[in-house]
């Protein structure tokens, strides 16, 4: 079941026995969880009705205990176990027991973060016919862009596609560091307004300028004066800009060049497509490929990879940020 239909029910004051909720992205488990705990219980109801158990110090005989027992002046009783990861595996049985005879007055929640529950077994099967099982599954990084124009959307505000990348580049896949941040930005966007990098840049942080997103741009140009500002800049503030971070970016554009001198199809639209990119990012791909060659881009995922390792510490060396500056150069030319 899709998390926005679970979230429909709940409002709508319809209740499952138990709820687990596990996976990869916290983001959903946390949203489901909350607007759990949002509405099934009245104010006045959670003193003596409403339990939160963290997995780590849960007495897993009392979250069942608590579970067990009937509402007191109230319709329904609430018992959440949060950061459920920490339960030991042993105490699974148990609660497969009460999944095959969950009390009906109870909402049972179990958040799973980080965590998977496989679908073969007793606890799963079991607590997935006592209610309701979702499994919160990480966005690929190249769906971000797509999810934060949808996410925008549903809250009636409007982006424009370089903040939309922006954003992705510098923010990564955690949905909830995004969310955060589209939400600072909600606060002061007058109704009507389009999100712009200049709005980001003064509310969130991210310099329109001197980022990821920008100094791969400086490469795809073969800009070398705007790519020698930005590696300035990321020298001179080397928390904005972590080394792997900057290399993954980059491994990731020339990755996507390679994959262009595969296509036997170079339309905008199909190049777009195939690498799952907007229409005005694939043109400028386009563009670099003329630049740079198969044998080029080649050698560059090699130059990368090298520099990789020295970002990691591996074999005792590592690098600096000093040595962007020879990074970039050996990469355009």
């Amino acid at each position: 079941m899709e998390h926005t239909k679970i979230i429909s029910e709940i409002k709508s004051g319809k209740f499952a026995p138990v709820y687990l909720l596990h996976g990869d992205e916290a983001y959903y488990i946390d949203l489901i969880s909350k607007t759990i705990e949002e509405h099934a219980l009245q104010d006045h109801e959670k003193d003596f009705n409403q339990f939160i158990f963290y997995g780590k110090d849960a007495d897993i005989e009392q979250v069942i205990a608590s579970a067990k027992e009937f509402p007191m002046m109230a319709e329904r009783k609430l018992v959440v176990v949060r950061e459920a990861q920490g339960l030991h595996a042993s105490t699974y049985e148990k609660l497969e027991l009460y999944c095959k005879n969950a009390v009906g007055t109870t909402v049972l929640v179990l958040d799973f973060k980080g965590k998977k529950i496989a679908k073969n077994t007793k606890f799963y099967k079991a607590a997935d016919k006592a209610g309701i099982v979702f499994e919160s599954k990480s966005i690929p990084d190249y769906k971000i862009p797509g999810w934060i124009k949808d996410f925008c959307a549903g809250k009636n505000m409007k982006i424009d596609d370089k903040s939309t990348f922006l954003l992705s580049e510098n923010l990564g896949t955690d949905l909830g560091r995004i969310v955060s941040e589209l939400e600072k930005l909600k606060v002061v966007l007058d109704d009507g307004h389009t999100i712009t990098p200049n709005i980001i840049e003064e509310n969130i942080g991210i310099s329109k300028d001197y980022n990821f997103f920008e100094l791969s741009n400086a490469l795809v140009e073969k800009n070398a004066e705007k790519a020698s500002k930005i590696v300035y800049y990321f020298e001179k503030n080397p928390k904005a800009a972590p080394l792997t971070i900057i290399i993954s970016n980059i491994f990731n554009t020339f990755e996507k060049l390679l994959r262009i001198h595969f296509l036997k199809d170079k339309n905008p639209g199909n190049v777009a497509s195939k690498l799952r990119v907007p229409p005005f990012i694939a043109k400028k791909y386009l563009s670099a490929a003329a630049y740079y060659n198969r044998r080029k881009c080649a050698q560059n995922i090699e130059i990368l990879i090298e520099f990789e390792k020295k970002s990691k510490g591996v074999d005792g060396i590592t690098m600096k940020h000093e040595e962007l500056k020879e990074m970039i150069f050996r990469l355009m030319h």
